[in-house]
């Protein structure tokens, strides 16, 4: 799927300031020009023919004040290859990068189809150093490969939701509105958007209220008044941080509260 923005090289400034922070470079790889078939007819097949190769994205996030030299970006390289705390820190930062530059596609293109990346949508992650051309075309001085963080999944953790998958679609069990809605304002809070969390949460807890019985939505309740505070307040701007935490707690509430319920109707 497109990430949507064009290739490209794309300067973002700091707000305010005017100063470059960051440089994106997009490209396209791997992918023969798809050609429009719009005015021919349909093609008879007879069996399922090898799909044509599928594109892939190179974005790369440059920052734009340069390291002072080979010896300190050689060190800065070695201290995230050791610490991977300050390493994952480094992928999350370029990632939010990336989806500022997708969200400001969708508003400039006016295209709901543009969404958001994941770390786990990336076939490849890399970190490196280089000259300016050198990494916006994709080559280091030196770089490495990122590994998965470390961390195991439970058998049940991976086998609950494709258990409920095969209830939703079929058709012995019905997802909630407020299922959808909550996500919406989960990805807002990973994306560093408070504004928009605030006022996703609010829909989101109304409507999931007004779907599970009081019993069942009994915590989500206590952060409705919190909730509405927040939502009040983005509409002049992003809420204080301690409404931005609030929201972020219910969401958090929301969440569980919507698990719960879904693990019920699987028992029924």
């Amino acid at each position: 799927m497109p990430l949507g923005p064009a290739d490209g090289r794309y300067l973002r400034r700091a707000p305010g300031s005017g100063e470059p922070e960051r440089v994106i470079v997009l490209h396209t790889l791997g992918a023969r020009e798809r050609r429009r078939i719009g005015g021919r007819r349909p093609r008879a097949v007879e069996e399922a023919e090898e799909p044509d190769p599928v594109p892939t994205w190179r974005a790369t996030m440059i920052r734009a004040e340069p390291l002072p030299d080979a010896d300190e970006a050689e060190r800065w390289l070695e201290s995230l290859r050791r610490d991977a705390d300050a390493r994952e820190a480094e992928l999350a930062d370029a990632l939010y990068e990336l989806n500022a530059l997708v969200r400001a596609h969708r508003a400039a293109a006016a295209d709901p189809y543009a969404r958001e990346v994941a770390r786990w949508h990336a076939n490849a992650l890399r970190i490196g150093y280089g000259s300016g051309q050198q990494v916006a075309d994709g080559r280091f001085t030196a770089a490495y490969d990122v590994p998965e963080p470390r961390g195991r999944v439970r058998r049940a953790e991976t086998l609950a939701p494709q258990e409920r998958l095969a209830a939703l679609l079929g058709g012995s069990h019905s997802a909630f509105v407020a299922e959808e809605l909550v996500l919406r304002a989960r990805l807002d809070l990973d994306a560093g958007r408070p504004r928009e969390a605030a006022l996703q949460a609010r829909v989101a807890l109304e409507a999931l209220l007004a779907e599970l019985p009081s019993d069942a939505a009994g915590e989500v309740a206590g952060h409705r008044d919190a909730v509405a505070q927040a939502a009040n307040a983005a509409l002049d701007g992003d809420p204080p941080p301690e409404l931005s935490d609030a929201v972020a707690d219910a969401v958090r509430a929301m969440a569980r509260t919507l698990a719960a319920a879904a693990r019920r109707s699987g028992a029924s």
